[in-house]
């Protein structure tokens, strides 16, 4: 029974289980970061307050909250970014990210985005789609997509959020 030994099972599963975990954390401190920057105290400022709720709901400790709120002062670099794309299927793509270096994410999403048959549109190509209601974005009507398009839009959706800088992704894709 050679390489089967129980702890390497585990290892396995919890390698991955970590994995998504930390990459779920990133994406939750960066949010944090981006509404500390001016106004750390949550009192005075709602986008930080329901960043940490969101944080809180995905069981970040309130220790390394803390640390991200106190070194959101230090980072100055990371700012938001809102992404234009058209997906399979002609669908429509907002995908708003942040990021320290905009190169290197616009690069990364392009390959990214050419691996699903998709392309970065120009700013305000896209946008007309969707309207903005309460700090999120919503299609303001929905593109029919055949099928295969569909389970194409649905693996990039998911690529998309395995990267680390991409916090949200809004499609009109149905």
């Amino acid at each position: 029974m050679s390489g089967h030994s129980h702890w390497k099972q585990i290892q396995h599963k919890k390698g991955a289980a970590d994995k998504k975990r930390g990459v779920k954390f990133t994406k939750l401190l960066k949010a944090i970061q981006i509404a500390a920057r001016n106004e750390t105290n949550p009192d005075f400022n709602p986008t930080l307050k329901d960043a940490i709720r969101r944080a809180k709901e995905g069981n970040v400790p309130n220790d390394t909250i803390e640390r991200a709120i106190t070194k959101s002062s230090e980072v100055k670099n990371l700012k938001e970014v809102v992404f234009e794309a058209y997906g399979p299927g002609g669908a429509a793509l907002i995908i708003e990210a942040i990021t320290d270096n905009n190169n290197r994410t616009v690069s990364e999403l392009k390959r990214l985005l050419s691996d699903y048959k998709a392309k970065l549109a120009d700013p305000g190509s896209v946008l007309w789609a969707f309207e903005k209601k309460d700090g999120a974005w919503h299609a303001g009507f929905m593109q029919s997509i055949e099928e295969k398009d569909k389970q194409l839009l649905i693996k990039l959706i998911e690529a998309l959020n395995d990267h680390d800088d991409v916090q949200q992704i809004t499609t009109n894709g149905k």
